[in-house]
């Protein structure tokens, strides 16, 4: 009776821990295939192998049952620097360290793209071909993102066991041009007048005649006859989302011969030796922030205004925090 009662507690114990890694492998799966086609549009859109989002986060979030995923939708374990909107406080490195809260899911994959991105201490990841999810997720911890020295073989690993690198394949085999990124040399560099080298990861078909100028530490073109926002993305490896977002348009507009075309994000803040702008006829949000390379939704803060306020001539227009304002 000891010997059935004892293989009856064995059994339902393996029975259990067996249960339960069914389990734990269904919410993995179950999470990649919820999140994977915000991966592939991400992925179309940053340049950042999607293989590499699910499996950051599914490891970050623990596939998407952690405090900080489900408390503050906090699905890439981001911290709050440099962050001005909502946190929450969890336990990492050091107790009750300060995380990035999120409104919802979709804003904390965004949140990761542009933390990406747009981030000089991940920029050599852009130069790593897409399909070297490995490469990826050596520099990640190269560059700083995690401090657990397995942090890239548990990442690769994710990504090898539940075949991550096939949503890769979905966008490489749409996108050649991936395969084909040319760097300027350093005398196309000095030929085409610019200010400082901008990152490799920025040029794709580089044009010896296209002059590049910098305002506010913000590099930008004179838009040519014919010229679109899309043609210019390609000419320097750039997504068209990303051309707009710099140029703090929504979606693709016509595009004037003359117009500054910034090609990377906007400060800010106006440079140090300016404060406010005095408004003239004619003068909009939109076009002071293009003319003093600062994004528009700062100069709206600055001024405590809404998008939809009226600007008079004369109006004082702050280009930058004032020392009163919290």
């Amino acid at each position: 009776m000891k010997n059935n009662f004892l293989w009856i507690f064995v059994f339902c114990i393996n029975f259990l821990s067996y249960s339960n890694a069914i389990h734990a492998d269904n919410t993995r799966r179950q999470y990649i295939e919820q999140y994977k086609d915000i991966a592939i549009r991400d992925m179309k859109s940053y340049g950042i192998p999607a293989s590499i989002t699910l499996a950051q986060a599914c490891l970050e979030s623990n596939n998407g049952n952690s405090v900080l995923a489900t408390k503050g939708n906090n699905h890439f374990g981001i911290k709050c620097h440099n962050w001005s909107g909502a946190t929450i406080k969890h336990d990492d490195d050091k107790r009750n360290e300060c995380f990035r809260k999120y409104k919802n899911v979709r804003e904390s994959y965004q949140d990761h793209c542009d933390f990406l991105r747009y981030s000089s201490r991940y920029s050599s990841l852009f130069d790593l071909p897409l399909s070297d999810y490995k490469g990826w997720a050596f520099g990640l911890k190269a560059a700083g993102y995690a401090t657990d020295p397995k942090y890239p073989n548990r990442l690769i690993s994710i990504i090898e066991q539940y075949n991550l690198q096939q949503y890769d394949e979905i966008v490489i085999g749409k996108n050649k041009k991936f395969h084909n990124i040319i760097p300027p040399t350093p005398n196309e560099l000095k030929a085409a007048q610019i200010y400082k080298p901008l990152k490799k990861s920025y040029f794709y078909k580089y044009n010896r005649n296209r002059i590049l100028y910098k305002i506010n530490r913000t590099v930008f073109i004179l838009s040519k006859e014919g010229d679109t926002y899309k043609d210019i993305a390609n000419e320097y490896n750039l997504f068209l989302k990303e051309i707009l977002r710099f140029n703090d348009l929504k979606e693709n507009h016509e595009l004037l011969p003359g117009t500054k075309v910034y090609l990377e994000i906007k400060q800010a803040k106006a440079a140090r030796h300016l404060d406010y702008h005095i408004a003239e006829k004619g003068d909009t949000y939109y076009g002071i922030s293009q003319k003093y390379a600062i994004r528009i939704d700062k100069i709206i803060k600055y001024n405590n205004l809404s998008f939809n306020s009226i600007l008079y001539p004369g109006d004082k227009i702050y280009l930058r925090r004032q020392k009163n304002e919290k």
